[in-house]
């Protein structure tokens, strides 16, 4: 979850390869010493697949590898790949994507999204991955081959996959692949079946911590972001990073209880929809006398004065309907007012005076 990013004139680049942490380093070790040339990292959101499947190719790339086989962040290739310049790497993403992660789009894309005549594609184009397949099909420009990465990978249609797949099954030359996915159920089989397949670890919450605190966060905010984030280093670095804090987050439950808009208003409606989902799993949580996964228990009213069952229960059911229409809402700040006020009838009892009960439905 991190700040809106809608346009290209918008969309602000993340921290450029920012560095690997100490659990990522491990499994590109161990990946980096086993032979093949086509990965699929894959695992839920937030765990590192864009950051491990960069470290791959960039090791694959480096002039002067480390004795562990990690790129050394110092040659002339690892400067390539750090101003997005390197000739044997191909990187294939959503155009939003490619914006957010600072990778240079086409001549022709970038000139119709300067023109705004169509927005940023949220799929890997197929006509991208036409360009990779020339890119595979042409000499190196280099000694150490060349590399294609691939992120998220569940974004390439099928028409998309399918041109993918000769290349992949039989690849012309020394080139790698990496695919990189947060939803594999969603790739075609016949591509999961051309492929290694490293499913990623989940890091020790106290080795999570002490990585964000490396990252400039404070004791406290690591604590609590980690947990906002679900254990995901990798989200809660990007919350922090978005201006979310310990002190902020914590005061989000109360303020939805409250109906209270103006604490949500740095979110876009579609990440103001991922914080009431999260505050809704917790009510439901607090009210079966269960700890909360996402705030501290504190962070919630008693399980007494909060509603019944039922009234939470619908209203993650209108979360869910909402999320539909978050990307393109007709008013956004009407949105967002709306969402809020539905957390305020849906999780305190008409009895502490927040509101009346919840109505459900449009």
């Amino acid at each position: 979850m991190s700040r809106t990013r809608s346009t290209a004139e918008e969309v602000a680049p993340v921290e450029r390869d920012r560095p690997l942490a100490p659990w990522l380093r491990q499994q590109a070790v161990a990946l980096l010493q086993q032979r093949g040339h086509a990965w699929l990292l894959q695992g839920p959101t937030g765990l590192g697949q864009y950051d491990l499947g960069l470290a791959l190719v960039q090791a694959w790339l480096c002039d002067h590898p480390q004795p562990d086989g990690i790129a050394c962040g110092q040659c002339e290739s690892c400067h390539a790949i750090a101003v997005r310049t390197h000739p044997d790497l191909q990187v294939l993403m959503p155009e939003t994507d490619m914006l957010a992660y600072a990778w240079p789009l086409d001549e022709k894309a970038q000139k119709e999204l300067d023109d705004k005549k169509r927005k940023p594609s949220k799929d890997i184009r197929v006509e991208a991955m036409r360009d990779a397949i020339e890119f595979a099909q042409r000499t190196s420009s280099r000694a150490r081959g060349k590399a294609v990465l691939i992120y998220p990978a569940e974004r390439m249609n099928h028409v998309t996959a399918n041109a993918l797949l000769k290349t992949l099954e039989e690849p012309v030359g020394n080139v790698r692949f990496v695919l990189a996915t947060e939803a594999a159920h969603l790739l075609l089989p016949t591509i999961r079946s051309r492929c290694m397949t490293h499913t990623l670890d989940w890091p020790r919450q106290a080795e999570a911590q002490v990585w964000l605190k490396e990252q400039g966060l404070s004791e406290e905010d690591a604590q609590v972001l980690l947990r906002a984030a679900g254990g995901r280093a990798a989200d809660a670095h990007e919350l922090a990073r978005s201006g979310v804090r310990a002190a902020d987050w914590r005061k989000l439950p109360q303020a939805a209880c409250q109906a209270h808009v103006q604490a949500f208003a740095g979110f876009a409606p579609a990440q103001a929809i991922d914080v009431l989902q999260k505050i809704c799993h917790d009510a439901l949580a607090v009210k079966a006398g269960a700890a909360p996964r996402f705030f501290a228990s504190e962070d919630f009213p008693a399980a007494g004065r909060l509603t019944g069952w039922r009234a939470i229960s619908q209203w993650g059911k209108r979360l869910a309907q909402d999320r539909r229409s978050a990307e393109h809402p007709y008013n956004p700040g009407l949105f967002l007012e709306d969402l809020v006020a539905q957390a305020g009838r849906a999780l305190l009892a008409p009895s502490t005076g927040a509101g009346q009960r919840p109505r459900m439905g449009r």
